[in-house]
C-alpha cells in the first residue's frame, strides 16, 4: 500500500524533469515559424533586423525584430521597461546580431513575440 505513495510522486517528478529537459533541448525554429507555436515554449533564432526603445509608450518596451524590420516584422522580442535595467541597452547591444531567444510565444496584433524577462533568455550566436 505504501509503495504506491512512493512511486506516484517519483513518476511525476521524472515527467517534470523530462518535460523541462525537452523544452530546453528542442531544436531552434526560425522567426517565420513562430506563429505556428503560439502558447508553446520554444527557441527562436534569427538575425536582428531592427530595434526600438519606445521610451514614451506605456510599459516602456524595447522591441527587437528578427529577420524583418518594423513595420514588416515577422517576430519580435519584447523587453519591458521594468526588466530593462537587467539588459542594459538592449536596442544597442543586440543590434545587427544573430540571436536566439527562449520563451513562450504569444501574438500581438498579428505578430508572434516572446517577452524576455531575463538576459539569460537571449543568446547571441
Amino acid at each position: 500500500m505504501h509503495r504506491g505513495k512512493i512511486v506516484f510522486p517519483t513518476v511525476v517528478a521524472a515527467l517534470c524533469i523530462l518535460s523541462a529537459a525537452h523544452a530546453v533541448s528542442q531544436s531552434p525554429i526560425p522567426p517565420a515559424r513562430a506563429k505556428d507555436h503560439v502558447g508553446e515554449r520554444v527557441v527562436v533564432c534569427g538575425q536582428v533586423a531592427s530595434t526600438h526603445f519606445a521610451a514614451r509608450s506605456r510599459g516602456t518596451p524595447t522591441f527587437i525584430n528578427l529577420d524583418k524590420s518594423y513595420p514588416n516584422q515577422i517576430f519580435t522580442i519584447v523587453v519591458w521597461g521594468s526588466d530593462r535595467p537587467k539588459f542594459g541597452d538592449p536596442e544597442q547591444m543586440y543590434r545587427d546580431k544573430r540571436l536566439c531567444v527562449t520563451g513562450k510565444v504569444s501574438m500581438y496584433r498579428g505578430t508572434p513575440e516572446i517577452a524576455a524577462y531575463e538576459p539569460s533568455q537571449i543568446k547571441t550566436e
